[in-house]
């Protein structure tokens, strides 16, 4: 697992506690900023699933 595989998730989850908090509270603006946030935690955690992936890539075709 690397970095942006944990960021990653951290700011998906945060962003989804952030839009639940609006909707609780009736706020749009906050929606909108949670739902953002999980957007950008989703896309990086691809990145990081993606770069791991290549490395394990990398690391298969290794001779030893």
């Amino acid at each position: 697992m690397n970095s942006d595989q944990i960021k990653g998730t951290m700011k998906d989850v945060a962003g989804k506690a952030q839009r639940k908090l609006g909707e609780a509270i009736g706020s749009t603006e906050q929606q909108v900023k949670g739902a953002a946030t999980q957007v950008e935690g989703k896309v990086q955690k691809a990145v990081g699933n993606a770069r791991e992936a290549l490395k394990d890539a990398h690391a298969g075709n290794r001779k030893v």
